[in-house]
């Protein structure tokens, strides 16, 4: 063909062409790479077919939804699956081919199936659990201990985002004045950036374990789109590693992400999980006044059974003192006659015996006598030394148990900052107790206040 063209001639030929050879509209899967909306209320998008592996694009193509039927389209795809258009989101699309001299081939939308893309997200979590699953981490996380005290706490989520201060504003005015140490770790809670900022942000924590007691990934509420970053394999992946438990609020109004599925505590809000903080504080709260009662009531009873031993001692003590005395005595005047019997006899037998042997022997007996009068008085002193130990160190002993009673008292726990909290008299233990309405009494170290539970 000898013929010679413009380009323009040959691109119409083209046009036509194509037209004559696919004049039907068509059902397409494709993902989208890329997506802009223009001030006309004009779709444009970018459409790529990827290997399995989603490395590899085997096909692209421009695509375009006109304004007048991108906001019906728009409007119903978001109805039908709470999510809203975006990159990286598998569609079926209606499209009809259209091939423009100056533009190149494109393709026109006319209809969208939410209901395939609705399979694709399902699909795709599925996997990703399925994954975790045979992997054999799926509950990793969950498997770590909660600390009892739960108060140093790294927080990932956006500075400027309402649920990070709704979380912060319910931790600081918590009604039992729970004083809780944050860390803000701010990263993008949506879009292509979430993935690598939150296991950034993992990174940085995970680098300061000893200053943290557990990890709080949280987001207000959002469309399903915003949330779906969520359902991410990395993410879900560094969480079920992390050796801290990770609790998250990241609003989902009825599906979990795998992000809440594979965490050690999932709630719906950021509120929900300050409140849950609240609660687990509470509840050590009271199980150490439950603790400091056994402890004072124990105190309490050895003191008591250590007081009657103290005085049954006392009364057994008494007469044995006595005994020995009376016996030591006893001992004393038979010695005391025995010796003067002798005298008498040696006396008698001896007939002249020298007067200055019996001033001897008297002076000798009076010295024995004397002796033996020291002896009496040491043993008595002696006595008087043992039971006079005795009796202050079982003093001693009961002054240490009053001691310990007395920093056991409710009183002195009450000046170290507790409070006790009683409905009709008695004492609130768990949140359960009370109902909605209940009058109750909070007693503090200088004095006590009336409340209503609203």
């Amino acid at each position: 063909m000898n013929e010679k063209l413009t380009l323009t001639e040959l691109q119409l030929i083209i046009k036509d062409s194509l037209y004559m050879a696919l004049p039907d509209m068509y059902w397409v899967i494709a993902e989208i790479s890329e997506m802009k909306e223009n001030y006309n209320g004009h779709c444009y998008l970018e459409l790529v077919d990827k290997q399995t592996s989603e490395n590899s694009v085997r096909a692209r193509v421009k695509a375009v939804i006109w304004s007048s039927r991108y906001r019906f389209l728009k409007s119903f795809f978001e109805n039908a699956t709470s999510e809203s258009l975006r990159e990286g989101m598998k569609i079926l699309v209606r499209v009809r081919i259209e091939y423009h001299e100056i533009y190149g081939l494109s393709l026109v939308i006319n209809d969208i199936d939410p209901a395939f893309t609705i399979g694709e997200m399902a699909l795709k979590r599925q996997q990703i659990l399925k994954k975790l699953e045979e992997e054999g981490v799926l509950t990793m996380n969950k498997e770590l201990d909660f600390p009892v005290v739960p108060q140093r706490i790294a927080v990932i989520s956006s500075a400027g985002a309402a649920g990070y201060s709704d979380f912060i504003m319910h931790l600081r005015d918590n009604n039992f004045g729970y004083v809780f140490i944050t860390t803000l770790y701010e990263t993008p809670m949506q879009g292509i950036e979430t993935e690598a900022g939150v296991i950034r942000a993992l990174d940085r924590i995970a680098a300061r374990l000893e200053k943290f007691d557990l990890v709080v990934i949280i987001r207000g509420g959002g469309s399903q789109t915003d949330l779906s970053w969520f359902d991410n394999y990395s993410i879900a992946y560094y969480i079920t590693q992390f050796p801290l438990p990770v609790i998250t609020g990241i609003g989902h109004e009825k599906d979990l992400s795998v992000t809440d599925i594979v965490a050690h505590t999932s709630l719906k809000t950021p509120t929900a999980v300050a409140d849950y903080l609240v609660e687990c504080m509470n509840n050590t709260d009271n199980y150490l006044i439950e603790l400091s009662n056994g402890i004072f009531d124990k105190a309490r009873n050895i003191l008591e059974d250590n007081k009657m031993r103290i005085d049954a001692s006392r009364l057994k003590l008494i007469p044995v003192a006595r005994m020995m005395i009376s016996e030591f005595k006893e001992d004393l005047s038979g010695i005391l006659i025995e010796m003067i019997n002798t005298g008498k006899d040696y006396i008698l037998r001896a007939g002249l015996f020298p007067a200055r042997h019996k001033s001897r022997l008297i002076s000798g007996a009076r010295s024995y006598l004397s002796s033996k009068d020291s002896l009496l008085i040491r043993e008595k002193q002696n006595l008087a030394t043992i039971n006079k130990n005795y009796l202050n160190n079982i003093n001693g002993r009961i002054s240490g148990y009053n001691n310990s009673l007395k920093i056991l008292d409710p009183e002195n726990v009450l000046k170290r900052g507790y409070t006790i909290t009683s409905l009709n008299g008695k004492i609130v233990k768990k949140r359960m107790q009370l109902k909605e309405n209940d009058l109750i009494d909070t007693r503090f170290s200088d004095g006590s206040i009336s409340s209503k539970v609203v």
